[in-house]
């Protein structure tokens, strides 16, 4: 078991839960490997692919306004967005990195789950109802609605693109070091694939298309997930019991396997990295987008109860294959540290569910879970580059630029433009920031989107007293004071800038740059006395009866 000190843990279970893979990039673990071809996993990879791609091209069809492209024409129900939504929870970091995490840490993964688990009932309770009522395309729709629409819908856009960027960029390094390790493909080959796939998903099927991949791969990786975990779990009778006793007669931690506090022993940092995974999943714009693709406030209700339980059913069975990895798969330093078991070089403790799923079910399941890890990661940047070229197109361009003149034809042409750019950022990043350290580009996402926009956009949602200016000030203190604390903790000012030891002592920004957004927007609000403000404030009842029944008045403060 590696020895690391409690920052470093701490970081590790951040990683576990938001960046697939981003653990196989080198400060984390070290080179990977090419492996030899797996024609298991590559078959199903090309199976996946000619699927998905049939769907795209029968989503092209049904694409022809930007409501079809953003949302799907408001035509997704309840269960299949509740697919949709989980799956882009259950990520490759779920299924791999939260294995590991378990095989490695017992119990405290399991608490790392449920962290991330809260901030449904914010959504459920708090937001959903009212983003169906109050949005259309964007967040920035809902936090723009009684505000300035065009200082508002760039700060919104920015955060977004910022949250969008670093996300996608994460994602590109752990599918290319995925496809690396399992396909025997060249890392630079591996974020054309991805990239080249992704573009194709966005720009032709848009909405339709990206929902549909993200339903099958929810549904590939229930069945992949489940498969090994019973395959395992029979192995001890389907005893809980006996799966534990065995597995603390052998595991280097012991009977503390299942005592909670071995990533949690700095309360400061283990705080700071609830509050982001809580209210960062609230703000995260890929999934805000989300509750305009159905019919009405109702079906968005359902979209949560159905995404919930299937992610909650999930969390349960990774927990299982972590304990039964254990015992199975062994405790060799090497499946921590990556090396040489049998003469055949290994991923490391990212690459547990992958042995477990060899040992349980051979080279066929192992090639089903490969190509399902590999179809996660596609359907996650399809997501975010969708949420990214909305931010451009219907906020920047449509809204701020051409101040709502711009026809739907232009529009989405300006998204498709903006797809294919954010496709190519993302490859040129992917492989610029290879062999570096990127877990601070998921700290950011999170704190970005826990410190940018969710205050905004619940204070939207409940407070009359908002003011553009303080939304304006919360907005962007959230932002840069969320990427400053980052910069200056270990993640980045010692790990990749070098310096001997960091400002920040926190490796997590939200506990401090969230609660620094909220206040600046309460009070540069309440300091606001001007004529702007009394307008914004007295629109809040319009605004209320909309969000409270879907039916109101469009925007009454239209600046």
């Amino acid at each position: 078991m590696m020895r690391t000190s409690t920052v470093s843990r701490l970081g590790a279970g951040l990683l576990a839960f938001s960046l697939p893979l981003v653990a196989l990039a080198k400060p984390v673990m070290g080179e990977v490997e090419k492996q030899p071809l797996n024609l298991h996993a590559i078959g199903m990879f090309f199976v996946f692919v000619l699927l998905t791609l049939g769907i795209t091209y029968w989503a092209a069809s049904r694409t022809k306004t930007t409501a079809d492209f953003y949302t799907a024409g408001g035509g997704i129900t309840g269960f299949q967005n509740g697919l949709a939504i989980a799956g882009d929870y259950m990520s490759a970091a779920t299924l791999l990195g939260l294995t590991a995490m378990m095989y490695m840490q017992g119990i405290d993964a399991y608490i790392y789950m449920i962290a991330f688990f809260v901030g449904w009932p914010i959504i459920l309770f708090l937001m959903a109802e009212r983003l169906r009522n109050l949005g259309k395309f964007t967040f920035a729709d809902i936090t723009s609605y009684r505000l300035n629409q065009g200082k508002v819908r760039t700060m919104a856009a920015i955060s977004s693109l910022t949250v969008v960027c670093f996300y996608l960029v994460a994602q590109m390094v752990g599918a290319g070091q995925l496809i690396k390790l399992l396909f025997g493909l060249d890392y630079t080959v591996a974020l054309f694939v991805v990239g080249a796939l992704m573009m194709v998903y966005v720009t032709f099927g848009g909405m339709v298309a990206t929902t549909w991949v993200q339903i099958i791969k929810a549904c590939m990786l229930l069945i992949g997930g489940t498969t090994v975990m019973l395959l395992a779990f029979s192995q001890f009778g389907f005893s809980f019991d006996e799966l534990t006793t065995r597995a603390m007669e052998i595991h280097k931690l012991g009977t503390r396997l299942l005592a909670p506090g071995s990533l949690l022993a700095d309360p400061v940092t283990a705080i700071s990295l609830g509050v982001g995974l809580m209210f960062g999943t609230a703000g995260l714009p890929h999934i805000l987008m989300r509750f305009f693709t159905v019919t009405d406030a109702k079906e968005a209700r359902k979209s949560v109860l159905y995404a919930s339980g299937i992610v909650a059913y999930f969390f349960n069975v990774i927990a299982i294959m972590g304990l039964c990895a254990i015992i199975i798969v062994g405790t060799d330093p090497a499946y921590f540290e990556g090396g040489e078991i049998g003469g055949k070089v290994i991923g490391g403790g990212n690459m547990i569910a992958m042995h477990l799923a060899q040992a349980v079910g051979g080279n066929l399941l192992l090639g089903f879970l490969s190509a399902v890890a590999f179809a996660t990661i596609l359907a996650v940047v399809a997501g975010l580059a969708l949420a990214g070229a909305a931010a451009i197109s219907h906020d920047i361009y449509s809204r701020v630029i051409m101040k709502g003149k711009a026809t739907q034809a232009a529009e989405l042409r300006v998204s498709k433009f903006a797809t294919i750019g954010l496709g190519i950022v993302a490859v040129l990043l992917g492989i610029v920031f290879e062999k570096m350290n990127v877990a601070f580009m998921v700290a950011l996402a999170f704190g970005v989107a826990a410190s940018a926009n969710f205050p905004v956009l619940i204070m939207s949602m409940y407070w009359r007293g908002l003011t553009t200016r303080g939304a304006l000030a919360g907005g962007y203190l959230g932002l840069f004071s969320a990427v400053a604390f980052v910069v200056l903790s270990k993640s980045v000012w010692v790990d990749v800038l070098g310096f001997a030891s960091p400002i920040f002592p926190y490796t997590q920004p939200a506990l401090f740059s969230m609660p620094l957004a909220f206040l600046a927007t309460i009070i540069v609000s309440k300091l606001d006395n001007s004529a702007e403000a009394k307008k914004e404030i007295e629109a809040f009842e319009d605004q209320y009866v909309r969000a409270q029944t879907g039916v109101g008045a469009e925007t009454a403060a239209a600046h």
